[in-house]
Formats: structure tokens, C-alpha cells, sequence
């Protein structure tokens, strides 16, 4: 965030100033755009898993920091909270056996990363939201001392000007269970519950002729990876969403107060509203929508770059970006010199395994390829608020919530992948030309997955509920469930064959 990171106040002149700046960066994209020239290698992939490390009672362990110096791994990072790190991967290319190597890559560096965090007397957990939470550690006193945190803490507080409520109505995420439907009502006074909320993001670079094309798909697919990806049915003791992360992450982040939502101010965790034409529709949208929650301006100007032909770092226009969390978000980065575009897929939940995560990221990476060059884009003949829908009915209920897709209507989602979505991500992971050996093989982890309709999701509340019968009561059966989760985990066996408790 530039020299003044450590700022936590700031003027009226100095919002002025940067807002002034974000369009100027705005208008220097649109030029950069038209005349310079973006990278268009083979196309690049990137990753990021955010963690959560336990203790022996598999509550939270605030370890974060000490984890990261015993390990010091330039790959991993904090976060948030202080039981939480976050593994960023270097780029990579989709062709070939590379994810299938990044697969060995991931679970040598968890395995690097559980090592260390068994010397503080941890475990590494990689799931959507850790169930042993609990209100009293969603405190100010465990975030990170990073002080982008805690200015990212300050000013959202401070827009929102009253308590950070969540407000979640569950109704059985499975619809397997006759139990009541729970709902959970709690007040905080810092952004602290926005670190329960662990997530797996997939990055791709794309040209600019095509991004908006790319991230139309990318819209259009996040129902489905929500239905077959679901990892967090539990929160503060509550069974809620099968991806209870998805309003979870909205919430905490909802700088609005209940009379700005009800005016149809635009949340900063954020679908979306329309298809677009150009990866300038998103950036217009977040100038003009959204006011500044870390106005820091730089002292470069982005057309004296143009001018000299540098590519300019729009720092404003990336930090503005940076604290608007679209589902599917653009990116303006340079590297070596060159800038590139790319769509970074915010939707899936961290976990259950490594290969389930790789799995899912193929999936998404081929069905993307495929809609991308399909004779007739699939966003032509379905509406936005029928994407967003398929987005929310997924996040309730899996793989129980019927999507509409254009040529089958309304249709189970495991069904929609069995019949027609697997074939399309083989096709398109072949036009990436990944090795039939590697889509065979994380491809089948999402078939068996339908075919069992079992997902991270379902097996916790099958789990639970089975513990539940045996007359623990939800506390216990939470930490029960997630015992079994983290071995079965660290063995890398995809979630679909885990066995659940009789």
C-alpha cells in the first residue's frame, strides 16, 4: 500500500486526491488498453489456499506467527486472523503433466507447513470455515498485527459506523437430515469474522480481447463449483449453508448499514450485475460505486509512464480493486516489465484434500476453456440474475439445489456434470493441451464425487449427524467430525471415498 501503510486517518483532501488518482489510472488503462502491448505467452495459472491451524483441543491456535518464522518459506504468508496462513504458488502453464506435478508441489509444502506447526504444538486445517470457532475468537485481539490488517479493520469499522452483524438462516444445506432449520444471529466489533472464511483462489491470465469473455464463463460456472466444491456447513456451532463461507464472507465485509442496503447501495463482496464487453466495465463499475476505504496515493503518474513506455503499476487503481471482492475479480499485474490481465476465481472453499482442490481447479479450468470457445456463448442465452441465482442456490444447498442451465432448464447439479459438464471440461483441458493422463485423473475425482454425491460439505453433516445420533452433543460432535477431517486430509484420499461413522 505504498509509503503510508501505517496511516489510519485520513482527510477529506486526502479521499479527494485519490479519487482523482483511481480515475486517472482508469483513463490510463483505457489508453494502455488500446495502444500497448499485454502478455500473451501459453497461458498461465496461479494459486492460493488459505489455512487454519488447530491446537490439541482443535479450537483455533493463534500461531500464525511463530508457524510462519520456523518455516520461512517465502510461499507462505499471514493472514487475517492469527490462526491462519496463506500458501501462494508460483505461476504456472496448463499444458502438460504441470498441475499434475503442482499436485506433489501442494502437499510438500502442507506437509512443510504441518511440520512446523507441530512445534507449536498445531495442526494444519484446510478446510472452508474451521467448525471449532467460536465467538470469543473472533476478536480484535487475534487478528493479525500486520498493520494493513489492522487498517483494512479501522476504516471498515469506521465506513459502517456500528457493529459487523451476520445474520445467517439456515435450512439443512443437505436436505438429507428431519432436523430444524438453525439460525445464527451474532454482533462483533472488528472484520475478525472475515478470517473464518478460507478459501482456495484460481488465478489465469488471459489476453485482453478475450478477458471479458472469460469472466462471463467464469459467472456462469460459479453455481456449479459451488454445488460440487462445498466445504463449510458449519459456523459458531450452527449448521447453516452447505457453503456457509459464501454469506459469511459477505457479511463480514458488508460496510453498509441496513438503510444504505435498503437504498440499493452495491455490496463490496459483490456477484455483480451484468454481463460485459470489457475488463474496463469492472474497473469503471468498482471508480464508480465504491468509495475509498485506504485512500493512499502515490506520487507517480500513470500517463508520464505512457509517455516514457512503461508500463504503469495504476497503484491506486489495483489498491481500490484489491478492496472490492467480486466472486470473479480482474487483475492488472506486470511482471518482467509486461502487463497482463488476469481472472481471479474467488469462489471455492479451501479443502477437503489436495487432490479434491486440483480437481476442482481442472474442472473449472477446462469447462472455462470450453465456454470461452463455444460456437454460441452460453451467457447469450441465460441471464445474469439466473447466474447469480444458480450462485446462491448452490451455496445452500450443494448438490441438492436444482441450477438452470440454457438447453436442460432446472436440473440437479450432479447430474448437469455427469450428462454434459464433464465431457465439456475433457474437451477444453484437451484444447489446453493438458495430458489426457492428467484430465483422466481429476476428472474422475469429480465424477465419483457426483456419482457418490459426496462432497466436503455433506460428509461433515453426515458426520456430524451421525455423532449427533450416538448422543454427542454439537460441540463434541463438531470436534469428532473434524478429527476425522484432518486425517483424512493430510492422507490425500479425495473426499468422496471417506468413510462416515456408522
Amino acid at each position: 500500500m505504498g509509503q503510508d501503510v501505517d496511516r489510519t486517518t485520513f482527510s477529506r483532501r486526502d479521499r479527494q486526491n485519490y479519487r482523482a488518482k483511481v480515475q486517472r489510472c482508469l483513463d490510463a488503462l483505457a489508453v494502455l488498453l488500446k495502444e500497448h502491448t499485454f502478455a500473451r505467452d501459453e497461458p498461465m495459472t496461479g494459486l492460493e489456499v488459505e489455512l487454519n491451524l488447530v491446537d490439541h483441543d482443535l479450537a483455533p491456535s493463534a500461531s500464525g506467527a511463530a508457524v510462519l518464522e520456523t518455516m520461512g518459506a517465502s510461499e507462505f504468508q499471514s493472514e487475517l486472523g492469527q490462526w491462519n496462513l496463506e500458501l501462494n504458488l508460483p505461476p504456472r502453464p496448463l499444458p502438460g503433466d504441470h498441475w499434475r506435478r503442482l499436485e506433489h508441489q501442494l502437499l510438500d509444502e502442507l506437509a512443510t507447513a504441518r511440520s512446523s506447526a507441530l512445534e507449536h504444538g498445531a495442526q494444519l486445517a484446510v478446510i472452508g470455515i474451521l467448525p471449532t470457532l467460536e465467538n470469543r475468537h473472533l476478536v480484535a485481539d487475534l487478528l493479525s498485527p500486520d498493520s494493513r490488517y489492522t487498517m483494512l479493520n479501522e476504516q471498515m469499522l469506521s465506513a459502517r459506523g456500528e457493529p459487523i452483524r451476520l445474520d445467517i438462516a439456515g435450512d439443512d444445506p443437505s436436505g438429507r437430515h428431519d432436523v430444524a432449520p438453525e439460525h445464527l444471529v451474532a454482533d462483533f466489533d472488528s472484520i475478525a469474522p472475515e478470517a473464518a472464511c478460507t478459501s482456495m483462489q484460481l488465478h489465469l491470465q488471459v489476453p485482453p480481447d478475450s478477458f471479458a469473455a472469460y469472466w462471463n464463463a467464469a459467472q456462469c460456472l460459479a453455481g456449479v463449483q459451488l454445488a460440487v466444491g462445498a466445504n463449510s456447513p458449519f459456523l459458531l456451532g450452527s449448521r447453516l449453508w452447505a457453503e456457509t463461507r459464501i454469506p459469511l464472507f459477505e457479511q463480514s465485509c458488508d460496510v453498509r448499514t441496513p438503510e444504505l442496503r435498503n437504498q440499493g447501495v452495491r455490496p463490496r463482496v459483490w456477484f455483480g450485475e451484468r454481463w460485459i464487453t470489457s475488463v474496463l466495465d469492472l474497473f469503471a463499475e468498482n471508480t464508480r460505486y465504491f468509495p475509498a476505504l485506504m485512500p493512499v496515493a502515490e506520487d507517480n503518474d500513470p500517463f508520464a509512464e505512457l509517455e516514457a513506455g512503461i508500463a504503469p503499476g495504476l497503484d491506486e487503481l489495483r489498491l481500490h480493486n484489491g478492496t472490492i471482492w467480486r466472486w470473479n475479480r480482474p487483475v492488472y499485474d506486470i511482471a518482467d516489465g509486461v502487463p497482463h490481465l488476469r481472472v481471479e476465481n474467488r469462489v471455492l472453499p479451501a479443502g477437503p484434500t489436495v487432490v479434491d482442490m486440483v480437481a476442482n481447479a481442472l474442472f473449472f479450468y477446462g469447462l472455462l476453456r470450453e465456454l470461452v470457445e463455444a460456437e454460441r456463448p452460453l451467457w447469450s442465452s441465460m441471464s445474469f440474475e439466473a447466474a447469480e441465482e444458480n450462485f446462491t442456490t448452490a451455496a445452500r444447498h450443494g448438490l441438492d439445489g436444482p441450477l438452470y442451465w440454457p438447453g436442460n432448464g432446472w436440473i440437479r447439479p450432479d447430474e448437469l456434470v455427469l450428462r454434459k459438464l464433464l465431457p465439456q471440461a475433457a474437451s477444453g483441458l484437451a484444447r489446453w493441451g493438458v495430458t489426457t493422463e492428467v484430465a483422466e485423473r481429476y476428472l474422475g475425482v469429480i465424477e465419483r464425487r457426483c456419482v457418490e454425491r459426496r462432497t466436503g460439505a455433506s460428509w461433515q453433516l453426515d458426520t456430524v449427524a451421525a455423532l449427533e445420533a450416538r448422543g454427542a452433543d454439537r460441540p463434541a460432535a463438531l470436534r469428532g467430525m473434524l478429527a476425522r477431517y484432518l486425517e483424512s486430509s493430510a492422507a490425500n484420499e479425495p473426499v468422496h471415498d471417506w468413510p462416515v461413522p456408522a
